[in-house]
């Protein structure tokens, strides 16, 4: 490290900046650069898996649910920004109440008709598909999720359109 101490008999103030500082901290910034950024960029590397929608086959003891925003602008169309749901079971409107009461009873007839819990297999138990529309806040296919875990549900789905050009032609 130099230090200037200037001539016998000067007395002006030095004018020269010392740069041994700025270069360590330079240097210190360049060697955490250098270390971080392979980190950074580096990827675990996966093959995901491309998206393609099979034809879901439909067995009659499934549950379909139909959810919208409900119509509270009286003009007939449901109004998205509005936090108020219709759940259809099927074809019939249903509140969160009869929603649990009748999925509650299908799992009890379900149990009633194959003879005891025991029986239950994956392959005989119902699944729920919610069918529900793109501007439905969330808050609305939520609930309904829950009050179908609530009734004992364990399989709950989603229904969606294909992509256009997916060469999917069915649909549940």
């Amino acid at each position: 490290m130099a230090m200037s101490v200037g001539d016998k008999g000067e007395e002006a103030p030095m004018s020269e900046i010392n740069t041994t500082p700025l270069v360590d901290i330079m240097l210190v910034l360049l060697i955490i650069f250098l270390i971080t950024v392979p980190v950074v960029l580096e990827t675990v590397n996966l093959e995901l898996p491309d998206v393609a929608f099979e034809v879901t086959t439909t067995k009659p003891e499934n549950v379909l649910l139909s959810i919208r925003s409900a119509d509270t602008d009286g003009d007939g169309l449901p109004n998205p920004e509005s936090t108020a749901c219709e759940v259809y079971w099927g074809q019939t409107p249903v509140d969160s109440k009869q929603l649990l009461e009748r999925g509650q009873k299908k799992l009890e007839q379900l149990i009633e008709d194959i003879g005891g819990v025991e029986n239950i297999t994956e392959e005989n138990f119902p699944e729920v598909h919610i069918r529900g529309d793109v501007n439905t806040p969330y808050q609305c296919i939520g609930g309904a999720i829950y009050t179908m875990q609530y009734a004992g549900f364990q399989k709950i789905g989603f229904i969606s359109e294909p992509a256009a050009g997916s060469g999917t032609v069915g649909r549940l």
